[in-house]
């Protein structure tokens, strides 16, 4: 997908993404707790029948996660990390792709970096000189 977003287009659609970020984060939380059901299940020796239940339970929350997450990279959008907040936005500089990055609990979009900085490599918008279709 060779999807560029200016910076007003990034930040049009993230109370979007924001909002299907909020889901994915609570959905890995629902996996990671059924995961930890199903282990004290296994050490506590449970019976199959409640067991498979539990793993059928989960085997669907983590669809879910999964379904979740392509929703939100289907609008171009990049997760760099669910655990740190980190999203990226593919862009133009010139003719050079970069990231428009956002980090979760920012209000709008104020940062990009280079394809091989990452999150430590963000520069202030002011300086990027982002194209604007």
């Amino acid at each position: 997908m060779s999807v560029y977003f200016t910076p007003q287009d990034a930040n049009r659609i993230l109370p979007e993404v924001k909002k299907l970020f909020s889901s994915i984060t609570i959905q890995k939380n629902k996996v990671i707790k059924l995961q930890e059901e199903l282990q004290r299940m296994v050490n506590d020796g449970t019976k199959f029948t409640p067991f498979i239940n539990k793993k059928q339970e989960l085997n669907n929350a983590v669809f879910k996660l999964y379904q979740i997450i392509a929703e939100l990279e289907n609008k171009g959008v990049m997760i760099k990390s669910v655990d740190e907040g980190l999203l990226d936005f593919p862009s133009l500089r010139f003719d050079e792709e970069v990231w428009l990055c956002w980090k979760e609990g920012e209000n709008e979009i104020k940062f990009w970096h280079r394809k091989d900085e990452g999150f430590m490599g963000r520069k202030p918008l002011a300086t990027a000189n982002i194209i604007d279709r």
